[in-house]
């Protein structure tokens, strides 16, 4: 009898790196299947909120308003250094100049917008859209900025646009952590015994997407915004480090600091549940 989960996780190439061995069964699975949804981060965290999805890739500050019913896996999430959302505008600007303007953001529940929130007050006057608009409406000066995330960063100057904060930045000189930007979440009505061992296969999926990094690559072009091997190639480089492969007490801590701070600004709700229902890895 097989055990079918659904699975969600978004078409940039950090996340159909992780995910190909898993969902396309490179690697040993038992009598688990994956039936994916590949769909843009913040169409991603209003699933999770309706409860649609088993297994999903969320932004962090979605899990911050989901931690009732969803725990964080381990394995497959995005946190680094360097690898943070940007603030970009067509004009060169600070900060301060962007406080009470509108600002294009990719979804409200995304962690791009909870930095921005918790950089300051003044910036509530988001309006989101997905992500792969805003550089183009920014470039037209339809907002006077917008953050943005995934491929864009390694793109914006094409587009005319300048750096106004790398809000990464910001949040590694502030508290001295790694960024968190997204997880992947599972129901805890699953159990720690299933959770476990999905997390455990988790963790194959990626050992075996870099120790065979040829096996993913048609998969990822398939759904890439950029298709250069450069720009995917960056973008694995800086979204998929060891904190994919285990997020250990660093990412874990960096995790716990971006939920408090959160809370305590009254931008997500407090819960007593741990982070994670999957034990640590024997070593």
């Amino acid at each position: 009898m097989t055990r079918s989960l659904t699975l969600g996780y978004s078409p940039c190439p950090n996340d159909t790196f992780i995910f190909d061995a898993l969902v396309h069964r490179h690697i040993p699975l038992s009598d688990l299947v994956f039936h994916e949804r590949l769909e843009d981060v913040e169409t991603l965290n209003a699933l999770a909120l309706k409860g649609a999805l088993d297994l999903t890739k969320v932004s962090y500050h979605a899990f911050g308003h989901l931690r009732q019913d969803y725990a964080l896996l381990r394995s497959g999430g995005a946190l680094g250094r360097g690898c943070g959302p940007l603030v970009v505008a067509s004009r060169p600007l600070d900060m301060n100049q962007l406080r009470n303007q509108k600002i294009a953001i990719p979804g409200k529940l995304t962690t791009a917008n909870l930095l921005l929130q918790l950089y300051g007050a003044g910036f509530e006057q988001v309006v989101p859209m997905p992500f792969d608009q805003i550089m183009a409406r920014v470039a037209r000066g339809e907002f006077p900025a917008g953050v943005i995330i995934h491929e864009s960063r390694f793109t914006y100057q094409k587009q005319g646009l300048h750096q106004v904060l790398d809000l990464g930045q910001w949040w590694e000189d502030a508290t001295g952590k790694p960024i968190p930007l997204g997880g992947i979440l599972i129901k805890r009505a699953l159990g720690p015994q299933l959770i476990a061992e999905i997390d455990a296969a988790l963790r194959r999926s990626i050992e075996f997407a870099f120790a065979h990094p040829e096996t993913s690559r048609p998969y990822i072009k398939a759904h890439a915004q950029e298709l250069s091997d450069a720009v995917i190639d960056s973008h694995i480089g800086l979204y998929v480090n060891d904190f994919s492969l285990d997020l250990g007490d660093e990412g874990l801590e960096a995790v716990a600091t971006l939920l408090t701070r959160a809370e305590q600004r009254g931008l997500i709700p407090p819960c007593d549940l741990p982070l994670v229902e999957s034990p640590a890895p024997a070593l």
